[in-house]
C-alpha cells in the first residue's frame, strides 16, 4: 500500500520566482484558492421553453490566500507593500508544492501572472495570547498542474 494515498495537505510549501530565497518566504499556515471555475453563458433557444442551452465561456480562477505568523524582513511582504503603497505593480509566478513524506515533490501548482491584492494583520488584543497572524490575498491569471 502506497503511504502517499490519499495525499494529506499540511506538508507543503510556496516559492516565488525572483522574489525571495529566503526561507522565511516559503512557509505558510495555510494556502487556499487554488480553485477554477467554468463561466457558462445561456443561450435561450426560440420555441424552445423546457431549457436553456449552456455554453462555456471561460475558466474563472478565485484568489489565492497565505496565512502564516507575522515575518519580518519578508521581501514577498516588501513586494506586497510596493504594490500597496507605491503603486508599484511588478506580476510573478509562484509554485505551490505539496510534499510527500521524504520532503519531495508529490503535486505542483504553477500560479501564473500573480499580483498583491491584499494584506492583513489579526487584530492585536491585550487579553489574548495569540500569534500576529498576517493574510496575503493574491490575484492571478491561471494555474497549471507541473506534476
Amino acid at each position: 500500500m502506497n503511504p502517499t494515498y490519499p495525499p494529506t495537505g499540511f506538508h507543503f510549501m510556496v516559492s516565488f520566482d525572483g522574489l525571495s530565497d529566503s526561507p522565511k518566504d516559503f512557509s505558510f499556515q495555510s494556502v487556499s484558492g487554488l480553485s477554477v471555475e467554468m463561466e457558462y453563458e445561456e443561450v435561450k433557444e426560440g420555441g424552445v421553453n423546457q431549457y436553456v442551452h449552456q455554453l462555456p465561456v471561460r475558466s474563472k480562477f478565485s484568489e489565492l490566500v497565505l496565512k502564516r505568523g507575522m515575518v519580518k524582513g519578508s521581501k514577498l511582504v516588501e513586494w506586497m507593500n510596493a504594490a500597496m503603497n507605491g503603486f508599484q505593480f511588478f506580476p510573478i509566478n509562484m509554485q505551490v508544492v505539496l510534499l510527500n513524506e521524504n520532503h519531495e515533490p508529490l503535486q505542483v501548482w504553477k500560479v501564473v501572472h500573480v499580483l498583491p491584492k491584499k494584506l492583513e494583520f489579526t487584530a492585536f488584543d491585550a487579553e489574548k495570547s495569540e500569534l500576529v497572524i498576517e493574510t496575503l490575498t493574491l490575484s492571478y491569471n491561471f494555474y497549471k498542474t507541473l506534476s
